[in-house]
């Protein structure tokens, strides 16, 4: 079956959006992140009949998209949602729930896993579970992700770059002064910095006609030229050039029903605008972000599946994970004039040195900050401190992000209570890590600016609780073959439903030490060219 071909700056057909009660599709994808809307995008040109039902609704754009004040400070585009961790305590998670769900404010660095994450490996805490599947599985389907989202980079600098089929398919982005200055220190030191792979829709070569202008209100900001490489972009919107292809917003999932086995879904229950709503699809597709596709399923608890849907093994909302990641700022001696800070990214450290044989994790810059993004970051520390002085200070910031990993653990887990609230569960891990990783980065820049004023910020938004940092969440609904151990089977299929399948990163049974985009946005693409298989 084939369609129309799909351009990335169509614009949605509003017709699309006429979606009755009872409606049957062939597909019912629920979430329009980087798992939905990729998936809607793949399967936009198969003939079938799709459905994206999307909690939120189209991020508008609006002067505030670039206001750090508004973004940082007042949260103005996270979530009202309350979550509770393992005291009972309640928080407001850093949520994004909008069509392109967190990818519209992600910092777009694509990074594959390295070959080693889809094997056994042992950390100093613990231990990464294989996969599985290997790398050599989802390889052709990372080169394809880099080509669809516009990944930029250049292979052969990173020590660790596992193989690949093919070049990136868009040059590095290039440095400017003071980041190419930071490589040759690092280059000096003995390391081996790298082009940090970047979804942004940039032509440097001939910037009257790019989209993107490489401003410093990428990272953590919505873009408001959509010049990012985001899933409302690339995924969402071309989708929707296709007849075949409708998109719900504002559309809250409640519940998944099955027939009388228990064995197939047979309606999608929802709320839109407070009114109920029933739609139904051959299959059924939930890509909801690991917690919320987890809290989906266990609430959906019924006769057949008393601990929730496609739980008889006990590990839907198990092994969370969502990195140990700390953003670290270096205050150098010289102002620091880069406005696209995000290019530099080492992975020297990345599985482990000769002082400590265990893997340590990634190192990479933020966007640049300035006071309003800082004094977001942490409130209550700067909380008497002038904006013009956050400002002096940020002038001469180095912004760096470090990333390790956050080993699976059963009992780091989501359950739901009879509110359908979430409660998370998790103890931190794999700590001793972390800390190498820091001290590793402190030592560096110690040795090559011989000054130490290095001082860590908080990462997420209005919380000063770890666990609101959900952006690189993972894990709930592992794919594997042994149905008493995984959740859902190589397909990413549930094991105990014919037509449930779960796609976006609750799959992943590790996380590694990268940002999980690119691999939840691969396996998409891999999981789509099953679908087209089967629905044919």
């Amino acid at each position: 079956m084939t369609g129309p071909s799909l351009h990335t700056s169509a614009l949605p057909d509003p017709r699309q959006l006429i979606v009755n009660n009872g409606d049957h599709f062939d597909v019912v994808i629920i979430g329009s992140g980087a798992g939905g809307g990729t998936l809607a995008r793949h399967l936009a040109t198969s003939g079938l009949r799709i459905l994206v039902l999307e909690r939120g609704d189209w991020l508008p754009q609006e002067p505030q998209n670039w206001d750090a004040e508004e973004v940082f400070q007042k949260g103005r585009y996270v979530s009202k949602d309350t979550w509770f961790d393992k005291r009972g305590q309640p928080f407001q998670p850093g949520s994004h729930y909008m069509v392109g769900g967190a990818t519209k404010m992600y910092g777009a660095a694509h990074f594959r896993l390295r070959e080693q994450d889809f094997e056994a490996l042992t950390h100093h805490d613990g231990l990464s579970p294989a996969w599985p599947l290997r790398y050599a599985d989802f390889e052709p389907f990372y080169q394809r992700a880099e080509q669809l989202y516009h990944v930029h980079g250049l292979r052969g600098e990173d020590p660790t770059e596992p193989p690949a089929s093919g070049p990136y398919p868009h040059p590095p982005v290039a440095h400017e002064p003071r980041m190419q200055r930071l490589v040759d220190d690092l280059k000096s030191a003995g390391l081996h910095p790298f082009h940090a792979p970047s979804g942004v829709l940039l032509d440097e070569a001939n910037m009257a006609f790019s989209r993107c202008r490489k401003c410093n209100c990428c990272d953590g900001f919505p873009c408001l030229m959509h010049a990012k490489s985001d899933a409302e972009v690339i995924g969402i919107r071309p989708a929707l050039a296709a007849a075949t292809v409708s998109l719900l917003t504002r559309a809250h999932v409640q519940r998944l029903l099955t027939d009388a086995t228990g064995r197939s879904i047979t309606a999608v229950e929802l709320e839109r605008d407070g009114e109920p709503m029933r739609v139904s699809g051959d299959v059924v597709v939930v890509s909801c972000g690991a917690a919320n596709s987890a809290r989906l399923l266990l609430q959906s608890a019924n006769d057949q599946h008393p601990q929730g849907l496609a739980n008889g093994s006990d590990q839907v909302g198990r092994n969370y994970m969502f990195h140990n990641s700390k953003a670290m700022v270096a205050l150098a001696h010289e102002p620091n004039t880069t406005v696209f800070q995000k290019t530099v990214s080492i992975n020297d450290w990345y599985l482990g040195d000769a002082e400590f044989a265990y893997p340590m994790g990634n190192i990479q810059m933020t966007g640049k900050t300035n006071g309003a993004i800082m004094k977001g970051y942490a409130p209550l520390e700067t909380f008497l401190m002038p904006g013009w002085s956050m400002d002096r200070i940020a002038a001469h910031a180095l912004d760096f992000w470090i990333s390790s990993e956050d080993l699976p653990h059963p009992d780091n887990r989501v359950t739901v209570d009879s509110q359908g609230h979430i409660h998370l569960s998790y103890t931190p891990n794999n700590q001793s890590a972390a800390k190498h990783l820091s001290d590793r980065l402190t030592g560096l820049l110690e040795r090559l600016y011989l000054r130490k004023h290095l001082v860590e910020r908080q990462i997420y938004i209005k919380s000063a609780m770890s666990i609101a940092a959900v952006g690189h969440q993972a894990g709930t609904c592992r794919f594997g073959s042994d149905p008493a151990s995984s959740v859902l089977d190589l397909n990413c299929k549930a094991h105990e439903l014919d037509n449930l399948y779960v796609v976006d990163t609750s799959f992943m049974p590790s996380i590694g030490a990268v940002n999980p985009s690119l691999t939840a946005i691969a396996n998409a693409l891999r999981v789509g060219d099953h679908l087209i298989e089967r629905l044919r």
